[in-house]
């Protein structure tokens, strides 16, 4: 069972910062949360059933701290793909390289990533990758019940509860961070991280061409802004709970609310 695990480095949350409509990060950013429980269940399904484990990464060479951090956790290789003319790509044009990517490295059953980045919160990256592959997408998976060379049957989260799904294989597969509990890294594997080669995939190794990448990507962020602050709160008043609830209650009449 060969798995490909796809990790992003994304901005500290606090070092995010809006200015005159545009969106701007200091500091060498952290892996992203979600994609340590994707890590985890990957090296889990390899200590089950054997194969080998792949970390993939979209992003310029500082990116490759979320690369060695999940090489430091037990994943066996790590690639990055980058290349001149790629910074601003969209989640489209993205998805379409990690793809790319996937099939240059062959032989993969599974590819599995976090339910969402939290720096766009976006959860479309999974699904758009498997559209690209033509693969089964399992998407939003807290838990995976039997998994074989063949297929694999999951508990997919929903509003409700779950739904069981068995799908072939191969597959795209969101995990949530129910599915498990991501272990620490061992000084064994920081050692071994530290001196890891990373393979790196540029895009003519993908066969992509530049003109649908970068700066020709189908959208483009126009303008960003904060959020409007909150109105401030209103106590209400009252010498006794009772007497505060029925003057929450004659307001919220007032407001016509109830």
């Amino acid at each position: 069972m060969n798995i490909v695990v796809c990790v992003k480095q994304v901005p500290q949350i606090d070092q995010i910062k809006v200015q005159n409509e545009k969106v701007s990060a200091s500091g060498n950013g952290m892996t992203n949360p979600f994609d340590m429980y994707a890590i985890e269940e990957a090296i889990r399904i390899k200590e089950k059933v054997g194969g080998e484990t792949m970390a993939l990464s979209f992003g310029p060479e500082d990116s490759e701290f979320a690369l060695r951090e999940a090489l430091s956790l037990g994943m066996d290789h790590a690639t990055r793909v980058w290349d001149n003319g790629v910074e601003g790509s969209d989640i489209t044009a993205i998805s379409e390289i990690l793809a790319a990517a996937i099939r240059k490295i062959r032989g993969m059953d599974m590819a599995i990533f976090g339910k969402q980045a939290v720096d766009d919160d976006s959860s479309s990256m999974a699904g758009a990758v498997a559209g690209h592959l033509g693969w089964s997408q399992l998407l939003f998976v807290k838990k995976i019940r039997e998994i074989t060379e063949k297929m694999v049957v999951v508990e997919r989260a929903t509003e409700d509860g779950y739904d069981v799904v068995e799908s072939s294989l191969p597959a795209v597969i969101s995990v949530v961070k129910e599915i498990n509990e991501p272990r620490l890294p061992s000084l064994k594997g920081k050692m071994r991280a530290k001196k890891a080669e990373i393979a790196l995939l540029k895009l003519a190794d993908l066969g992509i061409e530049s003109s649908t990448v970068g700066s020709s990507s189908p959208s483009h962020l126009l303008r960003a802004q904060c959020p409007a602050p909150r109105p401030q709160g209103e106590m209400i008043k009252g010498n006794t709970p009772q007497e505060q609830a029925e003057e929450l209650i004659a307001r919220l009449k007032r407001e016509k609310i109830i």
